[in-house]
């Protein structure tokens, strides 16, 4: 067998990374854009799905039970990584992904779909986690930059190419290639990660935190109930959602407070001593709150304003997705050269204000260069926030610490985009609703009565006056709903001010004297 390399030391090598630790980041690209590409595939292919299965009424659930199992074990992942041993975890999220993806594409009917869907969240919460804590292991701080750069890259692809490439398998292979497709992928990374990497196995005296898993699930899934639903299934004063926020509200005050007696909490507490961990969670939880609300109303306004198709809606945002990826890239390498960071969240703060504020000003004359050139400042502003706020929030805890740093940034980016496409939308809906009933009366009420998002085939069907009504209420929905996220984008660039810039370690952190858990893993991987 090859000689083993200890990759701390390897990582120092003329500045490059050796082929083994290259062939483990390849792996690492791979469940990310696994888990990044898989909603956009099926979001695409959901129309086909609902025509064979059935279920409209329960459509939303596919996408629901996916995301509740994904941000409820997000940090329960993150702490068994931190336990037990990053590798383990991580192998087991990819096993469970791929167990999902099969029984999802042999589904006979809606609600075997959405259970299997859960089965692939709980592994996708894992995957995430897994990628950012690995590379927290297996690259020194200083040098982390670059890759987490890369990483944000790959996300960035996936919402380019998801809508694409769940069109073409859809129509060329069926809807059930669009979760078979991921067994090859996975099976590679699997692969890769089993015969490359190799992390010291971990054996934890204390037992996992049960009861803090259990209010931690109960109070993430009512959130994201409420979320959902609100506006939606029901009215934001219903008695439903009202319940929904007592029991959400109880049980994340029973965590906080069960985390302070328990033995090996599942998010330690103490790590939001950390001025910058508190911070760059709370920046993570804003940069979710705006992402993911722009991709899903720059689209609608593309499609009902700009007249453009489906697929290049998705097209259209290359500006903001290009200038993201670009600015993620450059950000890490910078950040690497210097070792210096605190620059990108102040202009990264500053950008997404801009951006978002520029947006707010289309309307129905706006042409799609001018759009293209609003979203690509809002890119550069996102692409200064991305992946910076996991490297900081990382930097800011100790090594035995690294999952749940990891998955506690990753919950507050998911919590942040619920929370922004419920409360951006619930905005946005009542803005055309509200212009569609005074600017074509009756009629544009009864159009929107049941939803303000209309698909292509139901707009084209509107007589002229109702769908040049609709176009103007589209834009000023598009407006509240943007102006709203410059406002909240404010509160980024603040807390960037106060984020102090601790220098990134330039080499892996030193095991304690005594070898106690505070010592830092030793990542190993097998010369290739």
């Amino acid at each position: 067998m090859a000689d083993a390399v200890d990759i701390a030391t390897e990582s120092k090598q003329e500045g490059k990374q050796p082929k083994s630790v290259r062939v483990v980041l390849l792996a690492l690209m791979i469940a990310m854009m696994l888990a990044m590409l898989d909603n956009m595939i099926v979001g695409t292919a959901m129309p086909t799905i609902v025509g064979e299965l059935g279920g409209l009424e329960h459509l939303s659930w596919v996408v629901t039970g996916y995301t509740l199992a994904t941000a409820a074990s997000t940090p329960v992942w993150g702490k068994l990584g931190d336990m037990y041993g990053r590798k383990g975890a991580f192998l087991s999220s990819i096993v469970i992904f791929l167990i999902g993806s099969a029984l999802s594409g042999m589904a006979q009917n809606m609600g075997e779909l959405i259970g299997f869907r859960a089965v692939q969240g709980l592994g996708a919460g894992g995957l995430m986690v897994g990628v950012m804590a690995i590379i927290g292991d297996l690259i020194p701080p200083r040098e982390r930059g670059k890759y987490t750069g890369m990483m944000a890259g790959v996300m960035a692809l996936a919402m380019i190419g998801g809508p694409l490439v769940g069109g073409t398998i859809t129509d060329n292979w069926g809807w059930r290639w669009s979760f078979y497709i991921n067994l090859p992928l996975g099976v590679v990374a699997l692969a890769l990660v089993s015969a490359v990497l190799h992390l010291p196995k971990k054996r934890a005296r204390a037992r996992i935190d049960y009861p803090g898993v259990l209010l931690l699930t109960v109070g993430i899934t009512a959130i994201v109930l409420v979320t959902t639903w609100g506006g939606t299934q029901y009215a934001w004063t219903s008695a439903r959602i009202m319940e929904l926020i007592g029991i959400g509200v109880a049980a994340l005050i029973g965590f906080v407070f069960w985390q302070t007696r328990a033995v090996e909490p599942v998010v330690p507490l103490h790590m939001f001593r950390s001025r910058n961990f508190t911070l760059m969670s709370v920046i993570g939880f804003i940069t979710g709150f705006v992402m993911f609300g722009a991709t899903l109303y720059l689209p609608l306004y593309q499609q009902s304003v700009q007249g453009a198709s489906a697929t290049n809606s998705g097209l259209l945002l290359l500006p903001m997705l290009g200038a993201m990826l670009v600015t993620s890239m450059v950000a890490g390498r910078v950040t690497t050269n210097s070792g210096r960071y605190k620059i990108f969240p102040i202009a990264g703060g500053a950008l997404m204000i801009a951006g978002l504020y520029l947006l707010s000003l289309m309307d129905t004359g706006t042409t799609r260069f001018t759009s293209g050139l609003y979203m690509a400042v809002l890119g550069l502003g996102m692409g200064c926030l991305m992946q910076i706020t996991m490297l900081v929030a990382q930097n800011s805890v100790e090594m035995k610490d690294m999952g749940v740093a990891s998955s506690s940034t990753t919950l507050f980016r998911t919590l942040g985009s619920s929370f922004g496409v419920a409360i951006m939308g619930a905005l946005f809906n009542d803005r055309v609703k509200h212009v569609m009933a005074e600017r074509a009366g009756a009629l544009g009420k009864g159009v929107t009565e049941k939803s303000a998002q209309l698909d292509a085939k139901s707009l084209a069907k509107l007589p002229a006056v109702a769908r040049e009504a609709y176009q103007h209420a589209v834009s000023a929905g598009t407006h509240s709903a943007f102006l709203l996220g410059a406002g909240i984008a404010v509160i980024v660039l603040v807390a960037a001010l106060f984020v102090k810039e601790v220098p990134l370690k330039s080499g892996a952190p030193k095991p304690s004297a005594d070898g106690g858990e505070d010592a830092a893993p030793v990542a190993v991987v097998e010369a290739v």
